[in-house]
């Protein structure tokens, strides 16, 4: 089970992490959707190879459990926005990481022009001024799922949190009595 205090990691680093066309490739893609850091990338990565193993096991199954499972799957990729509404397991196998990350919260918010860069969409984001729906999402790698898509709005002032405003109450409370 492994120790509480210590989780494990969500993401697998590359097996040769020193070859030169893989460093070039994760330097663009790291620049490119303004990522913090490589691991940003590899979780990214190693959640679309999840994907894809789910699709690999499904071809291999039997045909009354592949009926069943898949079209499980397929709805979840929709509902997602990864995959479109007529997909079959071929173009789940054929998704790339630039699919999966042109998902996150802060490349949309880059995309439908809210910031000048994808960095600056990313400083939007933690700073709270970027809601999805109703809700305030300080986390840029955040999966917009397509019904979420056309509700994000950028807001000039970051909304305060209903328990900030208690827990500013409560301050004002205790220091004046």
């Amino acid at each position: 089970m492994g120790d509480p205090k210590k989780p494990s990691n969500k993401f697998r680093r590359p097996r040769n992490p020193w070859r030169a066309d893989q460093l070039t490739q994760e330097l663009y893609l790291v620049g490119n959707y303004g990522l913090r850091n490589k691991r940003e990338l590899w979780r990214a990565q190693t959640e679309l190879s999840n994907i894809r193993k789910q699709a690999r096991t499904l071809l291999a199954a039997s045909q009354e459990i592949r009926e069943r499972e898949e079209s499980k799957l397929l709805r979840s990729l929709y509902r997602r926005g990864l995959v479109r509404d007529d997909a079959t397991l071929d173009d789940i196998l054929s998704l790339t990481i630039e699919d999966f990350l042109s998902r996150r919260l802060q490349t949309m918010v880059f995309k439908k022009g809210f910031a000048k860069s994808p960095l600056h969409a990313r400083q939007l984001i933690v700073h709270g001024h970027v809601m999805v729906g109703d809700r305030i999402v300080r986390v840029p790698s955040y999966m917009v799922s397509r019904d979420e898509e056309e509700r994000i709005v950028v807001t000039l002032t970051p909304k305060e949190k209903p328990e900030e405003k208690q827990q500013e109450a409560t301050m004002e409370v205790t220091q004046s009595g």
